[in-house]
C-alpha cells in the first residue's frame, strides 16, 4: 500500500494561467471525445486524471518547498475550471484528487505527507476527499457516522460513511473519526484495507464516471502512521483546510458557466432573434461570469496568503454564488438552445444535471446557508 514516489516535474508551468490553458488543451484533445462516454456510460476517466496529474494539475496548490508547482489556490482553481468547461464530471474527480493532496499539505504527520504527497500531486496515487460526512457533522448536519475505538498504535473503525468520490481498491481516501471517550480524528485510509468494503449499488445523476462508492469499514485498524490530524490537532487541521476545501469546489462553477456562455453564444448563432426575449441574455451572463470569476481567483489568492487576508464568510458567500450562477447559466443554456438543449447528448442538457450537482454537493447550498446564518447571528445580535 505504499505509494510511488514520483520524479520532479521536467517541464513545469511556469504560472497558473499557462498551466490552465495546458490543462484546457489537453481537455479538449483528450477528455472531450469522451464525455458522452463518461456521462452516459459511466466511464472513469482514469488515463485522463493520470496525465492531468503529470502536467501538474494536482501539485498547483502544493507549495515549492513540497516539491509542487508553488501556483496557489488560485492557479489550482483555474486549472479545475479549464477541466470543467469540458466536463463537469471530470472537474470534479479534479477535485477530489486535489482535496487529498490538500490535506496531505496541511497534516502535521510529516510522515504520511513525505509518503504520500509526491505520488499522489502527480496522480500516480490517486484518491478522493471522503470528507463530506465530517464538514456536514461540524455543522451540526448530520452525525458522525464511523466510530473508532482505541487499540495498539492507532484505531479501530466501524461504520458506513455515505458516497465516496474518485474511489477504488488501490485510491486513498481521507475519512473523519468519531474517537470513543470524545474528540475526532481524521485519517487517510487505503481502499483495499482489511476490513473495508467498496460497494457501486446505485446509479447517480451525472456522476456515473466518477467512482463514487459506499464504504463498508468492519473492524478496520487504522494505525496512527495513517493520522492526518490526531484528535488534539483536530481543529487546527479543519480550519487549516476547509477554505481551500470549499473554494477549489468554485472551479467547477466556473467551468460550467463558461461553457454554458459558449452554448448560448452558438445558439444565438441561428435564433437569435427568438432567444433575445429570454430573461438572461448572453452579454449579460458573460459579465457576471467575468466579475465573479475575478472575485474568486482574488479570494483563492488571499486564502493561499494566510487566515489574516480573508474572512470564513467570504469563501461560504463565493461557494454559493458560484452555485447559484451555474444553475442560472444552465438553464439559460438549455433554453437558448431550445429542443436540441432537451436531447439527452446535448451540451446543454449535461451542464443542467452537472450544475445541480454543483448546488447539492457537500458544502451544499443548504448547508452554507446554513454555516453562513450561524456565523452572522451573533453580530445580528449585538
Amino acid at each position: 500500500m505504499s505509494a510511488v514516489l514520483a520524479p520532479p516535474f521536467t517541464q513545469p508551468s511556469s504560472d497558473a494561467t499557462t498551466l490552465a490553458n495546458d490543462i484546457f488543451r489537453l481537455a479538449r484533445e483528450q477528455l472531450l471525445p469522451e464525455v458522452v462516454n463518461i456521462d452516459v456510460k459511466g466511464v472513469y476517466p482514469e488515463s485522463f486524471l493520470r496525465r492531468v496529474g503529470d502536467a501538474g494539475l494536482f501539485a498547483a496548490h502544493v507549495p515549492k518547498a513540497m516539491g509542487g508547482l508553488g501556483l496557489g489556490l488560485d492557479g489550482l482553481v483555474q486549472s479545475i475550471e479549464s477541466v470543467s468547461r469540458v466536463c463537469g464530471a471530470t472537474g470534479f474527480l479534479m477535485w477530489c484528487q486535489s482535496a487529498l493532496t490538500w490535506y496531505l499539505v496541511h497534516t502535521r504527520n510529516n510522515a504520511l505527507r513525505e509518503r504520500l504527497l509526491p505520488a499522489v500531486s502527480r496522480a500516480q496515487t490517486l484518491g478522493g476527499t471522503g470528507l463530506s460526512n465530517l464538514m456536514k457533522s461540524c455543522s451540526g448536519i448530520e452525525d458522525l457516522r464511523l466510530s473508532a475505538r482505541r487499540a495498539d498504535d492507532g484505531y479501530v473503525v466501524n461504520g458506513a460513511p455515505p458516497w465516496v468520490s474518485n474511489l477504488g481498491p488501490e485510491h486513498w481516501f481521507a475519512v473523519g473519526l468519531r474517537v470513543e471517550g470524545g474528540g475526532t480524528a481524521v485519517a487517510a485510509v487505503h481502499g483495499g484495507q482489511t476490513g473495508l468494503s467498496l460497494v457501486h449499488g446505485a446509479q447517480f445523476t451525472a456522476l456515473e464516471g466518477t467512482r463514487t462508492l459506499a464504504c463498508q469499514f468492519r473492524e478496520v485498524f487504522v494505525p496512527d502512521a495513517q493520522l492526518l490530524a490526531a484528535p488534539g490537532d483536530f481543529d487546527h487541521f479543519i480550519s487549516r483546510i476547509k477554505p481551500g476545501f470549499i473554494i477549489a469546489q468554485c472551479g467547477m462553477a466556473l467551468g460550467i458557466v463558461h461553457d454554458c456562455v459558449d452554448i448560448m453564444r452558438q445558439a444565438n448563432a441561428t435564433h437569435a432573434h427568438v432567444n433575445r426575449f429570454l430573461d438572461d441574455q448572453v452579454d449579460e451572463l458573460a459579465g457576471e461570469f467575468a466579475l465573479a470569476r475575478a472575485s474568486i481567483l482574488d479570494l483563492a489568492a488571499r486564502i493561499t496568503a494566510g487566515a489574516a487576508h480573508f474572512k470564513i464568510t467570504e469563501v461560504l458567500q463565493a461557494r454559493m454564488d458560484g452555485s447559484t450562477l451555474a444553475l442560472r447559466a444552465a438553464t439559460a443554456a438549455v433554453l437558448h438552445a431550445g429542443a436540441k438543449g432537451y436531447l439527452m447528448r446535448h451540451p446543454a442538457q449535461r451542464r443542467v444535471r452537472e450544475a445541480f450537482f454543483v448546488a447539492i454537493v457537500t458544502p451544499a447550498i443548504k448547508h452554507l446557508r446554513t454555516e453562513l446564518a450561524n456565523l452572522r447571528a451573533p453580530a445580528a445580535a449585538q
